[in-house]
């Protein structure tokens, strides 16, 4: 397999893209003049949402709206079904042959799990950072360009603006100004992460869903990923996954408590932390069991 089908494959783990997709787009991508661009209603609303992997029931009449620009957590145990609802949301679920799911997935009004939904799209709008970065195998440039030349820009001064504008909002671009045509794999794993931010970044998501993004991080990087969470709240609806409480704490506006495959309870963050209404949540937040 040469570099070229290795770094679609990569890519299209998260964009599945067809060239008459990229025509239909190719006008609405990023206007320099503009801080973020997009002025469109970002509403995600998940009604009995069932999704069966072989004979497993992996999550069971989920229901929950996500409120706009602002951060939810998911959090709960391993095993729970954390990971298996943001590969519902952005149909990456499609990808496990055994997968059935039924329930309606609502981006807007629109019913993202029916058969006629461009996932194209879908997957345009919302941005994945997983656990582990994953930079395609290419320069910083080009990781970040890459995903803008597939829908259509090609101009070399508007991909310039392009990389240097989401390289600043994910908070990289002064660390790697000077050297943007070197590998991304020379990067730092925390720089590598904040790059995959970027790269999701530039093709004008309206949600960030981000699994367990800094889990795999040290400290210091942990804690600049999350105060670009909290500042890019401001133009995104972000959904996190993590396993760490103290974490959805300090950044999560609503939080959202799984325990195996059902949510047991959901509010805002000092309701759920402070109040919570079920016992079950309760013993998980006292440690009960993790």
């Amino acid at each position: 397999m040469n570099l070229k089908n290795i770094t679609d494959k990569l890519f299209t783990q998260y964009y599945i893209w067809d060239a008459s997709s990229v025509v239909r787009r190719k006008a609405r991508m990023f206007k320099p003049d503009h801080k973020f661009i997009r002025d469109e209603a970002s509403e995600l609303i998940a009604e009995n949402i069932n999704v069966y992997i072989k004979n497993n029931h992996i999550l069971k009449n989920v229901n929950l709206k996500i409120p706009e620009k602002k951060i939810t957590c998911i959090i709960g145990p391993s095993g729970c079904g954390k990971s298996t609802l943001l590969k519902t949301f952005n149909r990456l679920i499609d990808a496990i042959d055994s997968a059935k799911v039924t329930g309606k997935v609502l981006i807007n009004g629109k019913d993202i799990l029916h058969s006629d939904a461009d996932i194209t799209e879908l997957r345009r709008k919302l941005g994945l950072v997983s656990q582990r970065p994953c930079p395609l195998p290419m320069s910083i440039y080009d990781n970040i360009a890459y995903g803008c030349r597939i829908h259509g820009i090609r101009m070399r001064r508007k991909l310039n603006m392009v990389v240097e504008h989401y390289l600043r909002a994910a908070g990289l671009w002064d660390e790697v100004k000077d050297r943007l045509r070197t590998p991304a794999a020379r990067l730092s794993i925390g720089q590598q992460q904040r790059l995959c931010l970027a790269r999701s970044l530039a093709v004008e998501p309206q949600f960030i869903l981000a699994d367990e993004a800094t889990s795999a991080l040290d400290p210091i990087s942990s804690k600049i990923i999350e105060q670009l969470f909290v500042e890019l709240k401001e133009n995104y609806t972000i959904i996190m996954v993590t396993h760490t409480l103290s974490q959805a704490l300090r950044i999560a506006d609503y939080v959202v408590f799984m325990y195996l495959g059902e949510i047991i309870e959901q509010g805002e963050v000092n309701q759920v932390f402070n109040n919570p209404k079920q016992e079950l949540t309760k013993k998980y937040l006292s440690g009960v069991f993790s």
